[in-house]
């Protein structure tokens, strides 16, 4: 095994906190409102941005990044390309992971659960709320799929921004995700690689159950 990056030898120590059974919050989504809060507080850089694990047919993942554009009880949203890799394995296989990492306070959260579309009323809410030039970009690029150039889907924005003008609809393609949780995992690091882990399972009462995980 080629290892002539060092790689064996990099280490961190992780000493920024601890989580504690006590201490964390009862619903997963009030945790997680606090964390996401802190990291955007003390400026963590794309402090929104989340990894998005999907699975095709065949049962091969794939990861990418996404950005978070809205929360609450009901789940984590984001918006992309209905035809995007992400979007094919989503209508083949509707389960996903995310995960949030935010090394500068040396803190991951992971979120496992089903996803579904949002109502058009909710995409075309958002879609109107974009700039003018990610409205076009929505309508020139065939996400995920194979082109010639970057000069395809310059031509291509040209092409709908001389169309649409300033009031470009939203493409049928193109809308939003919910990942409705299941599970959620709050992992802060601590000293020696004894990491604090925190999970949360929804219960078939559909109540949280958390439990202290080995790390």
């Amino acid at each position: 095994m080629n290892d002539d990056l060092g790689l064996s030898d990099i280490r961190t120590s992780y000493q920024k906190g601890s989580l504690e059974e006590l201490k964390i919050a009862d619903e997963p989504i009030s945790q997680f409102r606090a964390w996401l809060a802190e990291a955007i507080d003390k400026g963590i850089n794309e402090a929104n941005a989340m990894t998005l694990a999907t699975v095709d047919e065949q049962g091969r993942p794939s990861s990418r990044p996404v950005l978070i554009k809205g929360f609450d009880e009901k789940g984590i949203v984001w918006f992309t390309n209905y035809q995007s890799r992400k979007g094919q394995h989503l209508a083949v296989n509707p389960y996903a992971s995310l995960q949030f990492f935010w090394p500068e306070l040396e803190r991951v959260i992971r979120i496992e659960g089903k996803v579904e579309k949002l109502e058009d009323a909710d995409s075309d809410s958002y879609y109107a709320s974009r700039p003018l030039t990610h409205r076009i970009g929505a309508w020139a690029s065939p996400q995920s799929q194979v082109i010639d150039s970057r000069k395809v889907i310059v031509e291509q924005a040209s092409k709908y921004a001389l169309k649409y003008g300033l009031t470009p609809p939203r493409p049928e393609h193109w809308g939003g995700y919910r990942l409705v949780p299941d599970y959620w995992e709050f992992w802060q690091g601590r000293l020696s690689r004894l990491h604090d882990r925190i999970s949360y399972s929804l219960s078939s009462e559909h109540q949280w159950v958390k439990h202290r995980l080995a790390p």
